[in-house]
């Protein structure tokens, strides 16, 4: 009896090879997933949400959030084209924590734009908001997942969402008073995720493209990484929405859709990494250590 089983278990596994098959498929690496991917697994970053930071080496590019921030959103923009962030500078950036630009010697007057807004730490959680699970543990709230490509975090028994501090997350400065921020000095995160910011600050975006023009600066030596003389700012050129450019200089991106089987698949291949240098798959992931895939439309 014990040789039937055995003959008939080793024509179950030949049955696959015989036909041409493997009988388990090889796993698939992120690089390859994201190859494989179809045009519907990618959406348009909407040009009246894509902002353009112009510094002397780069462009930064930054998808804003008004589903998370509507208020501050419109601020931001109400200020970029009144053409308040034209000639400020980068002032501040602190190792392993924030860049910082605005205006330094608060000098330069707001004429269309709020200089503060009501706080938008949290948004309240309704059939609206699309969010995708990750699905994994998080230190800091209830449920971490992805909305619109954005790291956040839902809270079903107090029916609130909000976005997290990972990597590359902007966000308004602000003084004590909760509502002492708006939009005239802006942040991004260029260190390990400050989680502990989350629900303190107001989140509006995230940096999708260029992010090393801001990781890369000289650090600050003065208190919370300030330049302590002028000379030391980095000035910024010019800042704009795409939607404001002539067609032919809009930045055309596309990023991941977090609604799709492509990123449950690129998540999995992030937590459980397969790749040959790999010894130990980990089988775990953290909400900011998911990158969100960006890339320029294939024609």
């Amino acid at each position: 009896m014990r040789t039937a089983h055995l003959l008939a278990l080793a024509f179950a596994l030949a049955a696959p090879l015989a036909q041409g098959l493997t009988p388990v498929e090889k796993p698939r690496s992120s690089a390859e997933i994201l190859e494989a991917s179809a045009p519907g697994d990618w959406r348009r970053i909407d040009d009246e949400n894509l902002m353009l930071l112009t510094l002397p080496k780069g462009q930064v590019l930054i998808e804003l959030a008004p589903r998370f921030a509507p208020q501050h959103v419109a601020n931001v923009k109400a200020l970029v084209r009144e053409r308040y962030f034209d000639g400020l500078a980068v002032m501040r950036v602190q190792d392993n924590y924030v860049a910082q630009w605005g205006d330094a010697d608060a000098k330069k007057p707001i004429r269309s734009a709020r200089k503060t807004l009501p706080a938008e730490f949290f948004r309240k959680l309704d059939d609206t908001l699309a969010f995708t699970p990750l699905g994994d543990v998080d230190s800091y709230g209830p449920e971490a997942g992805f909305s619109m490509g954005l790291p956040a975090v839902r809270d079903v028994a107090r029916a609130e969402a909000w976005l997290a501090h990972c990597y590359a997350m902007v966000g308004a400065g602000r003084d004590t008073a909760h509502d002492s921020g708006g939009g005239p000095e802006l942040y991004v995160v260029i260190g390990h995720a400050p989680r502990h910011l989350d629900r303190n600050v107001t989140l509006l975006g995230r940096v999708v493209q260029g992010i090393e023009q801001l990781s890369t600066l000289p650090r600050g030596t003065g208190a919370l990484g300030f330049y302590e003389k002028p000379s030391q700012r980095v000035a910024i050129r010019r800042v704009r929405i795409a939607a404001d450019l002539p067609v032919a200089q809009r930045p055309r991106l596309e990023a991941l859709r977090t609604d799709t089987a492509t990123w449950t698949a690129f998540v999995d291949a992030r937590r459980h990494r397969r790749e040959e240098w790999f010894i130990e798959p980990t089988g775990h992931i953290e909400l900011c250590n998911v990158p969100l895939p960006v890339r320029i439309p294939k024609q």
